[in-house]
């Protein structure tokens, strides 16, 4: 039921200018992901530089650290499709109370996450592959990270709530100043103080309990957002939470499916040698820098086309979701390009190793020919998020990890002995799978979308 509560003026403007709106959203985000992946970039320069042992010891800890984000975003993005759906129908204490469970859940994942940390942390790197030799630098940079969980996982949730109610600008100057305090810190805690691979961890930490303090008091000082937070008066919603993890936890699970993925490529690939997991890592690198716009639009995506479904806006629907894919396909496309031609000199900036370096660009160069057929299935899932529907985005991504590309990877290398070209090319066969299955279900979504809105207008 539609409440009096006026809608945000950022809702009347992109319902007027759909494609203005959806650039109004992503280059802020774009703009932060370009300082994070910056960040992610210096940094790993700068750990490589203390040789190949140091990369593949951080390298481990990646998908660890993937694993918390997963499950953070994903319930961010149940927050983020919720929130901008209630907005979009002018239910703003339904908006503002999805919010205040986003906290809740907050704190309840930072207990169970941090607390598992400090208990298992060692024990997880041994199982998961991370050699003798390594087990130790890797848990010294792990040690570390795992008391910045709390503010890595409150900060992302904050990020959620400001972007469901379109406002993406914000977060994104708020984490800017982060990355840049972290890219200031890290030389100073690696080499002036000597810490080393756990000076690392050190400089993200501090960076990210700055970031968390300066989003509390936006949010509960200053009342800079849309939204409001009435802690006092919060009442337990099942209907609420149940929207949210609708959505929250098929995208925290498939997060959680890519991080696995990534122990078993990690631990394929140490069959090859430590070098070898060192190039993937810094391949990786330069996947970010690729879908870092199509990451962006994608975000935005999810934001239009919650609102546009709240408001109940099939024509402004179909419109965006044509344009978005559109846009992301061709600025991959052009991405692709760029690396491709110019990936031994961005390689040689992670490593002067000669064999990191010339497996890096071998995979980097293979990775661009399925880029473009990545961004439609990114893109994809998070407008289904839009509507409501998260289950489709961890179909897509089981069936991108864990059914296609680990196991043909892993008959491809310990059963017909293939070399580790291999193992990319499984990668590139899933991503077009994955695609074709992200396409078909857009195409039903929006069909269903299509055959309930006649007749709720009906009943106005």
């Amino acid at each position: 039921m539609s409440e009096l509560n006026p809608q945000p003026s950022r809702l009347t403007s992109f319902l007027d200018n759909p494609a203005k709106g959806l650039w109004s959203l992503a280059m802020p985000i774009m703009i932060g992901m370009l300082a994070q992946t910056l960040y992610s970039v210096v940094d790993m320069m700068f750990i490589g530089r203390l040789g190949g042992d140091s990369i593949a010891a951080v390298a481990f800890n990646m998908p660890l650290f993937f694993l918390v984000l997963g499950i953070t975003v994903g319930i961010g993005s149940g927050v983020t499709a919720s929130i901008a759906r209630f907005i979009g129908a002018r239910e703003k204490t339904n908006a503002d109370n999805c919010a205040e469970h986003a906290l809740f859940l907050g704190i309840i994942i930072t207990v169970i996450l941090t607390t598992l940390g400090v208990l298992f942390g060692r024990d997880v790197l041994s199982a998961i592959g991370v050699t003798d030799t390594l087990v130790d630098l890797s848990w010294s940079y792990l040690r570390i990270n795992v008391f910045g969980i709390p503010f890595l996982v409150m900060s992302i949730l904050f990020r959620s709530i400001m972007s469901g109610e379109g406002d993406t600008k914000s977060p994104m100057i708020v984490e800017g100043m982060g990355t840049v305090l972290n890219i200031i810190l890290d030389p100073i805690f690696i080499f002036l103080l000597e810490f080393g691979v756990p000076g690392a961890a050190m400089a993200s930490v501090i960076s990210r309990a700055i970031v968390f303090t300066i989003f509390v008091y936006m949010l509960f000082f200053k009342k800079h957002s849309y939204i409001t937070f009435n802690l006092k008066d919060f009442s337990f919603s099942g209907k609420i939470l149940s929207d949210i993890v609708k959505v929250g936890l098929p995208a925290s699970v498939s997060m959680v499916v890519m991080a696995v993925g990534q122990l078993f490529f990690n631990k394929l690939l140490v069959h090859f040698s430590t070098n070898t997991v060192a190039a993937y890592q810094i391949g990786g690198r330069l996947d970010m820098i690729v879908f870092m716009p199509i990451l962006s639009i994608a975000v935005g995506m999810t934001t239009l086309v919650g609102m546009f479904y709240g408001a109940k806006e099939p024509e402004k629907v179909k419109w965006i979701i044509q344009y978005g894919i559109k846009r992301s396909f061709l600025i991959t496309i052009l991405l692709s390009f760029v690396i491709y031609i110019f990936a031994p000199w961005i390689v040689r900036g992670f490593s002067n190793d000669a064999f990191i370096t010339e497996t890096a660009v071998h995979y980097i160069r293979l990775m661009t020919l399925i880029y473009p057929l990545v961004s439609i299935g990114l893109t994809s899932g998070r407008i289904l998020q839009g509507f409501g529907m998260g289950f489709p985005m961890l179909v897509i991504t089981l069936v991108r990890i864990l059914i296609v590309a680990v196991p043909l990877a892993w008959i491809c290398v310990f059963i017909y002995h293939k070399p580790v070209e291999w193992v990319w090319y499984s990668m590139m066969v899933s991503a077009f799978l994955s695609m074709c299955i992200s396409l078909g279900w857009l195409k039903y979504a929006f069909g269903r979308f299509l055959s309930v809105v006649p007749s709720e207008r009906k009943d106005r």
